[in-house]
């Protein structure tokens, strides 16, 4: 089967090229300003965009446990309706995914669900409970394609110092969750004037500062490589550039609401608006 994709904006990794694209057994097999190819489909994709498809690194697909809120299927063929070829799924389900036969378990379910590739992240700790490693090897010759307590932080630093230094001996990488609890303590929102207008529980910056700072440290010390998960402050995105100028081999995510949205949100009890880290100020998201 042949189909031909006509009038689209074709996104490069360099340039934006108004081209035609035809593609034959589900390869493209042209790509021209012009095709005239006969074709088994036309679409006509003017005003519109055409890339490759994404891979969201970061995903909850809820599957074990708790599937009340999402599973393996429903996911992964959502991410693929928009767009997503593949999507790596964090291992804070109910039991965790902390071992060999539940990485199984996840990639099979992603393959039987016939949507997008779903590739499982492995627990650092086992049970996520930031006591004791993981058998990091074993998952990732399961096919773990990285590692993470995402949902907890790692707060014995010993601990994870011992992550970094066997993901390294692996190829591997460590995905952080930087959340110091005892400075969050019972926060529900972003520390801050909102927070005393709204009469709700603040959770200061440093909390997630103090760790991101700590764990750049640690992966500077271990000469290793690491991953910091969903940041949210202006200060942490200092960090991050001064770890990366001094040669720290460190990369960071960020989420969309984090600079489409501030902490206004709350001021109508908006519960849609209480995620973890909260949202920030508008100073944070420039």
């Amino acid at each position: 089967m042949t189909t031909l994709i006509k009038n689209g904006a074709l996104v490069l990794p360099d340039a934006l090229l108004r081209a035609d694209i035809l593609i034959a057994d589900g390869t493209i097999a042209q790509i021209a300003p012009a095709i005239s190819s006969p074709a088994d489909k036309v679409i006509d994709a003017r005003n519109l965009a055409i890339m490759p498809a994404f891979v969201d690194m970061h995903c909850h697909l809820r599957e074990p446990g708790q599937e009340y809120k999402e599973d393996i299927a429903s996911g992964s063929r959502s991410a693929l309706r928009g767009g997503f070829a593949a999507v790596c799924c964090m291992p804070n389900t109910l039991p965790p995914v902390d071992n060999a036969p539940l990485v199984h378990y996840v990639k099979s379910r992603g393959r039987e669900a016939a949507g997008c590739r779903v590739y499982p992240i492995g627990a650092v700790t086992k049970g996520q409970k930031g006591q004791q490693l993981a058998e990091m090897a074993l998952m990732q010759e399961a096919g773990a394609v990285a590692f993470s307590d995402d949902g907890q932080p790692i707060e014995n630093g010993g601990i994870m110092a011992l992550a970094l230094e066997y993901a390294d001996t692996l190829g591997a990488l460590v995905i952080s969750h930087c959340e110091d609890r005892g400075i969050a303590a019972n926060g529900v929102v972003n520390e801050g004037v909102n927070a005393t207008i709204a009469g709700l529980r603040g959770i200061s910056r440093a909390a997630e500062e103090a760790m991101l700072a700590r764990d750049i440290l640690i992966a500077s010390a271990k000469g290793t490589r690491m991953h910091i998960a969903h940041i949210s402050t202006r200060g942490s995105v200092a960090l991050v550039r001064w770890a990366k100028g001094r040669g720290v081999r460190v990369t960071c995510e960020t989420c969309p609401h984090y600079f489409a949205a501030d902490d206004s949100q709350i001021l109508n009890y908006n519960t849609n608006a209480k995620i973890n880290p909260p949202l920030r100020t508008p100073d944070d998201t420039a």
